[in-house]
C-alpha cells in the first residue's frame, strides 16, 4: 500500500459519518467515542471543508445536531446531509403521497408531506416499530399499487449502539423487496447521488475529498464508488473481517477518528 502521503495527497473536504465514528447511540443519548469531540474541532480549526453525512433514520436532523451539540460537538444542522429531509424533497418534487414505515423520532421531517391514499411507501429506521402488522400494512400498500414504489432511507444491515449490534432498515428493505418482487430507491449512503450531494453542498469535486466510516460497504466502498477516498475506523460496526472484505478495500484502516485526523492534518495539504 502507498504511504499515508501519497494517499491522502490533494484532499481539500472531509465527509465524516456520525455513527460509529463521532458516537455510539442509545436510548438515552449514547456517548462519544474516545478523542472525537477534539477531532472534530481540530478539523474546523484546519484549512479542510467538513461536512457530516449520515443514514441516521431515527432521529430528525434537528434532534441529532441537539444531541451532539450536547456531547460537546461542534456542529450545526446546515452541515448534517441526512436521509429524511432528502426523501422529504423528492416526494414533493414527484408528488408521491408516503405510507410511512418510520421511527416516531423522523416523523417531523414529513410534516409537511400528503400521507393520504398514499401511492408509495417510505422506510426508514422504525425500531421497535417494524413488526409483523407494520411489516404487512406496507407490504400490502405497495401491492396494491400498479407501479409500487419503495424508498428506503439508506440500506446499511446493521449499526452499533452501547448496548451492542442493532438490524438496520436494509434487512426489512429487502423483505419488502422479496415479497413484493422490486427494487427499493434508497435515499441515504451508499447512493451515487447522496454523495454527490453531500459534496456538492461542501463545494468540492470527488477526487478532493475523502470519507471517514464505520461502515466497509456503505460509507467506503460507495464514497469510493463516487470517485472519492475512504478510510475506515476501527470504531463502531468495525469488524476484523472487514480488513479482509472480498470487493471494498479502504485507502486506509485507522483506530479512531483521531487518528484519521492526524494524518489528514499532516498529510492533506500536500
Amino acid at each position: 500500500m502507498a504511504s499515508w502521503g501519497e494517499r491522502l495527497a490533494g484532499v481539500r473536504g472531509v465527509l465524516l459519518d456520525i455513527s460509529g465514528v463521532l458516537y455510539d447511540g442509545s436510548e438515552d443519548g449514547g456517548v462519544p467515542i474516545p478523542g472525537s469531540v477534539e477531532a472534530v474541532a481540530r478539523l474546523k480549526r484546519s484549512q479542510l471543508k467538513v461536512r457530516f453525512c449520515t443514514n441516521d433514520s431515527q432521529k430528525s436532523r434537528g434532534d441529532l445536531v441537539g444531541l451532539l451539540r450536547r456531547h460537546g460537538f461542534d456542529i450545526s444542522e446546515s452541515e448534517v446531509t441526512a436521509p429524511a429531509p432528502a426523501a422529504s424533497l423528492i416526494l414533493k418534487k414527484r408528488g408521491l403521497r408516503p405510507h410511512l414505515l418510520v421511527h416516531d423520532g423522523v416523523r417531523s421531517e414529513f410534516d409537511q408531506i400528503d400521507t393520504s391514499n398514499p401511492n408509495c411507501v417510505v422506510i426508514a429506521d422504525a425500531g421497535e416499530s417494524f413488526s409483523y402488522q407494520n411489516m404487512n400494512k406496507a407490504f400490502r400498500v405497495l401491492m396494491e399499487l400498479e407501479s409500487p414504489v419503495l424508498i428506503s432511507l439508506g440500506k446499511g444491515r446493521y449499526y452499533k449502539e452501547t448496548s451492542g449490534l442493532m438490524l438496520d432498515v436494509g434487512a426489512y428493505m429487502k423483505a419488502l423487496e422479496y415479497a413484493c418482487g422490486i427494487e427499493a430507491e434508497v435515499v441515504g449512503k451508499p447512493s451515487p447521488e447522496y454523495f454527490q450531494s453531500a459534496l456538492k453542498e461542501m463545494g468540492v469535486e470527488a477526487h478532493e475529498a475523502i470519507m471517514i466510516g464505520d461502515d466497509i460497504v456503505g460509507d467506503v466502498g460507495g464514497a469510493q464508488r463516487c470517485g472519492m477516498r475512504a478510510l475506515q475506523v476501527r470504531t463502531g460496526k468495525f469488524r476484523p473481517s472487514d480488513e479482509r472484505h472480498p470487493d471494498v478495500k479502504a485507502d486506509g484502516y485507522v483506530d479512531n477518528l483521531a487518528e484519521a485526523v492526524d494524518l489528514l492534518l499532516q498529510h492533506a495539504d500536500n
